[in-house]
């Protein structure tokens, strides 16, 4: 599939990147990342607003999440990656959910139930992950964070 959900283990919500450096570096990342996508989504190809969102690898074993990269993401394709935060948005009437399942379905070319196959095992892995305090490795981009 194209698009995936990607939910954090609730013991490393804000270990990110964008969290730990200074906007100016920050911004240099999401702007070197728009440029490098030719400002499009990376997934499905949308124009517009668009988001910078860290890529993560998780060591299961080790409980170690590293930052591989960066994807810029339009805002449906950005919620699907945080389809649980976009959950509570929809539950506020912030956001509707359909729309999102509609977007995971068109760029997957899949129907309802292969959503709902990769929903309830994102949300079952999320469980099994969030159980376990996460070491976070930022890789090359440490150096960017300055202690305060």
């Amino acid at each position: 599939m194209k698009l995936e959900i990607d939910l954090v283990p609730s013991t490393a919500w804000y270990s990110n990147l964008r969290k730990k450096v200074s906007q100016k570096d920050w911004d240099k990342i999401r702007k070197q990342s728009y440029a490098d996508a030719n400002h499009k989504c990376a997934i499905c190809g949308a124009e517009g607003r668009l988001n910078c969102h860290e890529n993560w690898e998780y060591n299961d074993k080790n409980h170690i999440q590293k930052l591989k990269g960066f994807i810029v993401l339009c805002n449906d394709c950005h919620m699907i990656k945080h389809i649980g935060f976009a959950g509570i948005q929809a539950s506020k009437g912030l956001l509707d959910m359909d729309k999102l399942i509609e977007h995971f379905m068109k760029v997957n070319e899949v129907d309802i139930k292969v959503f709902e196959t990769h929903y309830n095992q994102s949300f079952d892995q999320f469980t099994e992950r969030s159980k376990h305090p996460w070491e976070t490795e930022l890789s090359k981009w440490a150096g960017l964070i300055t202690p305060h």
